[in-house]
């Protein structure tokens, strides 16, 4: 079995009491059938951290970009430094970016969102690399912003998935992947059935957006790619097929998105 975990936050595990160093995580991982994970960084800083606690290897991609709650902390928003990152070694995506509206922001605060949001989509287009995207609470300006900045011309993921049906399909029509974490496997995740269920089996991606979002039956415990697994069977029993087939499906989608041989 060949599954991935397209977002991850692999340097933000805990190596002081879970975890040996990064081969531990990835050789649980790859007991489960976990063999490939796209780890995320938060920050431009944050990628170089990654690098060096990772390195190179095969079995580990990165991306690079600024999390929606992370532009507050920058005055001046660096694309030309995301783009050169961009065209590093295994750096197959732009991202984390989007919109984040959880926590009652002033009209200013959106406005630097939206702008650094915006930035990324330039830089996307112009690596001709896809984005990830996060958005919470935050929907409708994430796809009026999308559309705006003609996203579909990079393409990407929108991470994390918690919307409905009608948001699903604004994103489709826009060449974006729909990625689903744990969260479906909460209790009271009605919705995301349907939308398991009406999401074309070839815009599906799985991620455990490790360390958060721990699936059931872990919860309580740290999130890691290992846990993949727990995702990819709930997904194939929604879509009603098995889990060796699930697999096939999400790793083919994911190495066609990030363009991979």
């Amino acid at each position: 079995m060949f599954l991935v975990d397209s977002h991850c936050h692999l340097n933000q595990l805990n190596y002081q009491d879970v975890h040996k160093n990064v081969s531990d995580v990835l050789n649980k991982a790859k007991q489960k059938g976990v063999q490939l994970v796209l780890s995320v960084s938060l920050t431009m800083s944050d990628y170089e951290d990654m690098v060096k606690l990772i390195g190179y290897r095969s079995d580990v991609l990165f991306s690079c970009g600024v999390h929606p709650t992370y532009v507050y902390n920058i005055n001046n928003f660096d694309s030309e430094k995301l783009y050169v990152l961009s065209s590093k070694r295994n750096v197959v995506a732009i991202g984390e970016t989007g919109l984040d509206y959880y926590h009652r922001l002033e009209s200013d605060s959106k406005k630097k969102q939206k702008k650094a949001f915006r930035e990324h989509i330039r830089v996307a287009k112009a690596a001709k690399k896809p984005i990830i995207v996060h958005s919470r609470d935050s929907c409708k300006d994430t796809v009026t912003l999308l559309r705006s900045e003609e996203a579909e011309e990079c393409g990407g993921i929108l991470h994390c998935f918690s919307e409905d049906i009608d948001t699903a399909r604004l994103l489709l029509d826009l060449n974006f992947y729909i990625s689903f974490s744990g969260m479906i496997t909460f209790t009271k995740s009605y919705m995301m059935q349907e939308v398991i269920k009406y999401i074309p089996s070839d815009r599906i991606l799985l991620e455990t957006d490790s360390p958060y979002l721990t699936p059931v039956p872990y919860r309580g415990q740290e999130n890691q790619p290992a846990y993949i697994y727990e995702i990819a069977k709930y997904v194939a029993s929604i879509k009603n097929i098995n889990i060796d087939e699930l697999a096939v499906i999400t790793t083919s989608n994911f190495r066609t998105l990030f363009h991979l041989e």
